[in-house]
């Protein structure tokens, strides 16, 4: 993720159905902030949120790896957003199977994602990555769940 891609995350993040379950869609000022978060944290842990793409360049979404803190505790999670037309086809889940395989092939011990008890597509995925539903949480003034599983253990 880089300058560069500011029009087409702007365009993800500020799409109501993309979005629905945050507080509310990201402006463009919001967007060119979620990219600086990006590049900050590829220097900081060496990942982040990376862009998806098809082979033939069409813009699709984002998935990555991110530092959250989980009720104190610091945990790595494998985040994602599809654009609202290319929903619905496994391209989410095809893009957090290679997060989460490359999570396991660094070492990483343990991952989670953090998803609004509404979001059944969400929790779909995170469910096809290996991830079981670890706990409730109280997150950004509304409930959470967290999905997780150690890595090591997953096939």
């Amino acid at each position: 993720m880089a300058e560069s891609d500011l029009d087409d995350m702007t365009a993800l993040l500020s799409d109501p159905e993309v979005m629905r379950h945050y507080p509310a869609p990201q402006s463009r000022k919001e967007a060119e902030d979620w990219i600086t978060w990006n590049v900050r944290n590829y220097a900081e842990h060496g990942f982040g949120l990376w862009i998806i793409e098809l082979t033939d360049g069409t813009f699709i979404g984002d998935c990555g790896l991110t530092v959250q803190d989980v009720e104190g505790e610091r945990l790595v999670e494998v985040g994602y957003h599809v654009c609202a037309a290319w929903q619905g086809r496994g391209l989410a889940t095809e893009a957090a199977t290679a997060v989460r395989n490359a999570a396991r092939d660094a070492g990483m011990p343990h991952l989670v994602a953090i998803i609004r008890p509404a979001n059944r597509p969400s929790q779909r995925v995170a469910q096809k990555l290996g991830l079981r539903l670890e706990r409730r949480i109280v997150n950004n003034g509304g409930e959470d769940l967290v999905f997780g599983a150690d890595l090591q253990a997953l096939p």
